[in-house]
């Protein structure tokens, strides 16, 4: 009998959250723009905005290369940093910082990195994105157990646990890369408690680099900057702010926090110069949507020249006006500078928001520079647009609220909780299937191992912002998004869930069987 998932997964949703409704367009448009979450407020006085510099994490170093192979070794563990000025905050970070260390790796070397698990928690860590065998991609019932904790003797956090390919102390993420230039990401990925361990910092940034786009004039160096965006709540002390554990059901649809965060500051500045930036912008709040905007006052506003998607490098460039991203995805842009005037101070804003969470970061234009950079017109000659055949399976999958009895409702994909014995689907390696998700709500949906491209929202062509190759997909309220999914790399179990983490934990994930 398959093994649901366990308390957390079957806690009571509100019952009026979840009620049916029918929409004509401007229910829909309400909806579309609604809040994804509930804001957690925090207890103490939140820090002034662009009063800090911008951070940008290490990068990290190889402890050994030997047979064409690079060798990592990680440790995650408590650290106290400072975040809000004066005020310490205790972190679950790899090697003890937040975000994590940035992996800089190359399409089709093997990367191995060793994950010590010093924390009193068992943990899972997943790289999101990445074409990645299923021993190593992350499952969330492989456990690894902390290095306190002896094999076979109960510990903290293991009621309930699942079965799973379990390791102790330390755990070794085989990463070969069969894939193309791209900016991923790792984060913790274990059963029930993602949302709360992510929250508490375990993610970092994972950029896998290549020779096609090492070959184009990108801005380079400290003109290439990732930008993790996600927001946080604090008590008076500093500490994270999370629901507790019992109290989870009060913030079915997600949690919101009230302090924006970029690469782990809260609202800072950046001091750029009149020339070209390439920012790897990704999306690591457990709920926020973000519509981001550049905004130089006076009613002069910026442009983005998106480069890449999630899997990587588009075809060609795009112009954007606004960038929207759900939980999950990334967007390699291009900002120009030089048509600000020195002195400018342009603001990334968030139009989703409300009071202050509108405003992200702000860029303040402080010199003239040399800048050899240009944004060419061609981007990957490699870049094939999938097009499908007419035996092309197609898959349906439907998340949604669904009545569990009584007045109960539990996040659900085709009206199942998770089931780690159930499978959903079975493609083979090497296809191309059509899958469309439906959905009550916003809910990012992710795909592990395969990448796809959007081919059509609610019967229409998709969004300019749906371009490349992706592995999450906002699906929004009332809507069909379409995706063409092409399986490559290795055979076996990966998932599909929604990457509202709140909801991933409510039981929101499902299982493929890549045979």
């Amino acid at each position: 009998m398959p093994r649901l998932m366990g308390r957390r997964g079957l806690l009571g949703l509100t019952a009026g959250a979840g009620a049916a409704i029918t929409v004509g367009a401007a229910g829909w448009s309400r909806l579309a723009g609604a809040s994804t979450g509930r804001v957690l407020a925090s207890a103490g006085p939140l820090p002034r905005p662009f009063a800090v510099p911008l951070p940008v994490p290490p990068v990290a170093r190889p402890v050994r290369t030997e047979h064409g192979a690079d060798f990592y070794e990680v440790e995650q563990r408590e650290g106290r940093v400072e975040i809000l000025p004066g005020r310490k905050t205790t972190v679950w970070g790899y090697d003890g910082i937040f975000p994590g260390p940035t992996f800089t790796a190359r399409s089709g070397r093997r990367t191995v990195v060793q994950v010590r698990n010093s924390l009193t928690v068992p943990t899972v860590t997943h790289l999101h994105g990445g074409v990645t065998p299923p021993e190593s991609d992350g499952y969330p019932t492989d456990h690894l157990l902390p290095a306190r904790c002896a094999p076979g003797r109960p510990h903290e956090g293991m009621a309930g646990s699942h079965p799973g390919r379990t390791a102790v102390g330390y755990r070794s993420y085989e990463y070969p890369l069969p894939q193309q230039a791209a900016t991923l990401w790792y984060h913790d990925h274990r059963m029930d408690f993602s949302a709360p361990q992510v929250w508490r910092g375990l993610a970092g940034f994972f950029l896998i680099g290549d020779q096609e786009e090492d070959r184009l004039p990108l801005p380079r160096g400290n003109r290439d900057v990732p930008l993790m965006l996600c927001d946080r709540s604090f008590a008076e002390d500093g500490s994270f702010r999370y629901p507790a554990h019992h109290s989870h059901d009060a913030f079915p649809d997600g949690v919101l926090g009230d302090v924006q965060l970029v690469n782990g500051a809260p609202w800072p500045t950046l001091e750029v110069s009149a020339t070209r930036y390439r920012f790897r912008l990704l999306n690591a709040s457990n709920a926020r949507r973000y519509r981001l905007r550049l905004d130089a006052g006076g009613g002069k506003r910026g442009r983005f020249v998106q480069i890449g998607s999630d899997g990587g490098l588009l075809a060609a460039p795009q112009p954007l006006d606004a960038v929207d991203m759900a939980p999950g995805e990334r967007f390699d842009v291009v900002v120009d500078f030089s048509t600000f005037p020195v002195g400018s101070k342009v603001t990334l804003h968030n139009s989703t928001a409300e009071g202050g969470m509108r405003d992200v970061m702000r860029f303040h234009v402080v010199r003239k520079e040399k800048d050899d950079s240009r944004v060419p017109d061609r981007l990957s000659a490699s870049f094939e647009a999938l097009a499908p055949g007419r035996a092309v399976p197609v898959r349906s999958f439907d998340f949604r609220r669904t009545h569990s009895g009584g007045e109960r409702q539990m996040w659900t994909i085709n009206g199942r909780p998770f089931s780690t014995g159930t499978v959903l689907a079975s493609p083979r390696l090497g296809s191309v299937e059509r899958w469309r998700f439906s959905s009550d709500f916003h809910h990012p949906v992710h795909l592990h191992l395969g990448q796809f491209q959007v081919t059509a929202r609610g019967g229409r062509p998709p969004a300019a912002t749906d371009a490349g190759w992706k592995d999450t997909v906002d699906v929004r309220p009332y809507e069909v998004a379409e995706v063409l999914v092409r399986f490559t790399g290795y055979k076996g179990r990966y998932m599909l869930h929604c990457h509202n983490l709140e909801h991933e934990d409510m039981a929101m994930m499902a299982n493929f069987d890549v045979t």
